[in-house]
């Protein structure tokens, strides 16, 4: 490991990849600002750029969806060395890489180095030799799992940066709560009558909870518990949650494309209780403190959401959607409990309601596996 990180005033953190991955990351880059007292500059993708704007820790953003990153589109190999260009000028004194255990960190620290910055941290599978200063072989999956914000933890250590506080770092835009009420009020919402949030919509199809089970859970928290039901989403969602709202009934209501992201974080943290398959949403509202019921299809076990209250369901991914990255297969097939192929609304409900009468226990930190508990 290189001996003078102290000195280190300039940081450069990459992690071009979804909302929720950024947010896993905030322990690791609060850790980096409280030890080095330095200024953090963090490259993430479109997908990101909304949510890194509210994380206190960082002083810059920059916007590349980069080609070894699952996004819809991707940039250019002349703008790849433009980025690579603009970075060395901007005279990096390190470059910290996050990635998730079945990534291949190589493109992003070819990056760093070609920006040529001086001390470059990372996981790697592989011996590195020059292109990393500081190499930390990555023991995951075959050694130990762990969650993504402490193997993040980890990676920062190695450098001697270390934070006491190691929740999910995220400012709430206040303000925002105004414009949000007009907006459910305008979609029919009461405010003088108790909501939940219920959030089906999926950046992957392997991850969709049943649209039938929404419904019937929805209709049941409707019924059973006087709640108004509130299905958000993005633009894309619009027409799933319109379709889920109009199939619950009366009390259920769409706000796909309806919420810009401020107003979207404001309503998770007012709300009491998050119902949401494994995607951003439910690490906005770690963040916020709001207990969650997380629906959580196993392709990855690292990223439930972090020091939240709540209840996990586990369930499996249809073969079809499984993944052909080997480091995700033997995760799944090697190290994951079998679970079944879909949980019933009865199951997530009754959690639903204890958890909306004052009982709350903490998120375990991973998925059901046979090798290590959490």
């Amino acid at each position: 490991m290189s001996p003078n990180w102290n000195d280190c005033k300039n940081l450069f953190v990459i992690r071009p990849d979804n909302m929720g991955d950024l947010l896993m990351s905030t322990p690791a880059i609060r850790a980096l600002k409280e030890t080095f007292s330095c200024r953090i500059t963090v490259l993430t993708s479109s997908m990101a750029a909304g949510v890194a704007a509210h994380i206190p820790e960082i002083s810059e953003v920059l916007v590349y969806d980069l080609p070894w990153v699952k996004l819809e589109a991707a940039a250019g190999p002349e703008s790849f060395m433009d980025l690579a260009a603009l970075l060395k000028k901007k005279a990096f004194d390190a470059a910290v890489v996050f990635t998730v255990y079945s990534q291949n960190p190589a493109p992003a620290i070819l990056l760093a180095w070609l920006a040529g910055i001086p001390r470059r941290l990372a996981y790697c599978r592989e011996n590195p030799y020059h292109l990393l200063t500081d190499w930390l072989p990555d023991p995951e999956p075959y050694t130990l799992v762990r969650h993504q914000v402490a193997r993040d933890l980890a990676l920062v250590a190695a450098v001697g940066a270390n934070t006491k506080q190691q929740q999910l770092s995220l400012n709430f835009p206040e303000a925002a709560w105004s414009s949000c009420q007009q907006k459910l009020q305008a979609a029919g919402v009461s405010l003088n009558k108790p909501w939940l949030v219920l959030h089906a919509g999926v950046s992957e199809p392997k991850r969709a909870y049943p649209e039938a089970e929404w419904i019937k859970g929805a209709q049941a928290l409707i019924r059973e518990c006087h709640m108004q039901v509130l299905f958000t989403g993005g633009k894309k969602e619009s027409q799933l949650t319109e379709k889920l709202a109009a199939s619950t009934g009366t009390g259920a209501f769409s706000l796909g494309g309806v919420l810009q992201l401020e107003e979207f974080m404001l309503l998770l943290k007012q709300a009491p209780l998050l119902v949401s398959v494994n995607s951003g949403p439910v690490h906005l509202a770690a963040a916020a403190g709001t207990p969650v019921v997380v629906l959580y299809a196993t392709s990855n076990p690292q990223h439930l959401p972090w020091q939240a209250t709540g209840a996990a369901f586990f369930y499996d991914i249809p073969a079809a959607y499984r993944s052909r990255n080997e480091v995700v297969r033997y995760v799944q097939e090697q190290l994951q409990l079998p679970q079944p192929a879909a949980i019933a609304a009865e199951a997530w409900v009754a959690a639903a309601k204890a958890i909306l009468s004052g009982k709350q226990e903490p998120m375990p930190l991973l998925a059901p596996l046979k090798t290590w508990d959490a």
